[in-house]
Protein backbone atom coordinates (compact mmCIF):
# COMPACT_ATOMS: atom_id res chain seq x y z
CA UNK A 1 0.00 0.00 0.00
CA UNK A 2 1.76 2.80 -1.41
CA UNK A 3 -0.63 5.40 -1.30
CA UNK A 4 -1.51 7.98 1.63
CA UNK A 5 -4.53 8.26 3.26
CA UNK A 6 -6.22 11.48 3.63
CA UNK A 7 -8.43 9.70 6.84
CA UNK A 8 -8.06 6.38 8.63
CA UNK A 9 -11.08 5.32 10.24
CA UNK A 10 -10.38 1.88 12.99
CA UNK A 11 -13.60 0.36 12.86
CA UNK A 12 -12.69 -2.36 15.04
CA UNK A 13 -15.39 -4.10 16.46
CA UNK A 14 -18.13 -3.02 14.64
CA UNK A 15 -20.19 -5.13 12.82
CA UNK A 16 -22.06 -5.00 9.21
CA UNK A 17 -23.15 -2.58 8.35
CA UNK A 18 -21.25 -0.23 10.58
CA UNK A 19 -18.51 -0.81 8.93
CA UNK A 20 -19.84 0.55 5.83
CA UNK A 21 -21.53 3.13 7.05
CA UNK A 22 -19.39 5.34 8.57
CA UNK A 23 -17.09 4.79 5.59
CA UNK A 24 -19.96 5.92 3.55
CA UNK A 25 -20.61 9.16 5.51
CA UNK A 26 -16.62 9.41 5.69
CA UNK A 27 -16.09 9.46 2.43
CA UNK A 28 -19.47 11.92 1.77
CA UNK A 29 -17.45 14.71 3.56
CA UNK A 30 -14.07 14.44 1.48
CA UNK A 31 -13.03 16.04 -2.01
CA UNK A 32 -12.47 14.01 -5.20
CA UNK A 33 -9.34 12.13 -4.79
CA UNK A 34 -9.14 11.41 -1.26
CA UNK A 35 -8.12 8.61 -0.15
CA UNK A 36 -9.80 6.68 2.76
CA UNK A 37 -7.97 3.84 4.96
CA UNK A 38 -10.18 1.33 7.24
CA UNK A 39 -9.52 -0.76 9.66
CA UNK A 40 -12.64 -3.11 10.31
CA UNK A 41 -12.87 -6.71 12.03
CA UNK A 42 -16.10 -7.54 10.35
CA UNK A 43 -15.53 -10.63 7.93
CA UNK A 44 -18.67 -9.70 6.57
CA UNK A 45 -16.70 -6.34 5.15
CA UNK A 46 -14.67 -8.08 2.66
CA UNK A 47 -17.70 -8.43 0.41
CA UNK A 48 -19.52 -5.32 1.80
CA UNK A 49 -16.70 -2.83 0.03
CA UNK A 50 -16.21 -4.82 -3.21
CA UNK A 51 -19.78 -3.84 -3.99
CA UNK A 52 -19.87 -0.75 -2.33
CA UNK A 53 -17.01 0.29 -4.49
CA UNK A 54 -18.83 -1.41 -7.63
CA UNK A 55 -21.69 0.17 -7.01
CA UNK A 56 -20.64 3.49 -6.05
CA UNK A 57 -18.07 4.13 -8.10
CA UNK A 58 -15.45 4.59 -5.70
CA UNK A 59 -12.05 2.94 -5.91
CA UNK A 60 -11.09 0.28 -3.62
CA UNK A 61 -7.50 0.29 -4.09
CA UNK A 62 -6.45 -2.41 -2.01
CA UNK A 63 -8.27 -4.80 0.22
CA UNK A 64 -5.89 -6.85 2.57
CA UNK A 65 -6.66 -9.26 5.76
CA UNK A 66 -4.16 -9.29 8.60
CA UNK A 67 -4.60 -11.70 11.52
CA UNK A 68 -7.99 -10.55 12.44
CA UNK A 69 -7.78 -7.14 10.85
CA UNK A 70 -9.37 -6.14 7.02
CA UNK A 71 -7.68 -2.89 6.12
CA UNK A 72 -8.88 -1.24 3.02
CA UNK A 73 -7.94 1.91 0.85
CA UNK A 74 -10.54 3.57 -0.92
CA UNK A 75 -10.11 6.54 -3.31
CA UNK A 76 -13.63 9.11 -3.38
CA UNK A 77 -14.53 9.06 -7.53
Amino acid sequence: MNETATLELDLSGLTCPMPLLKTKQALNRLQSGAIVKVVATDPASERDFQVFAEQSGNQLLSSEKRDERFIYLLMKK
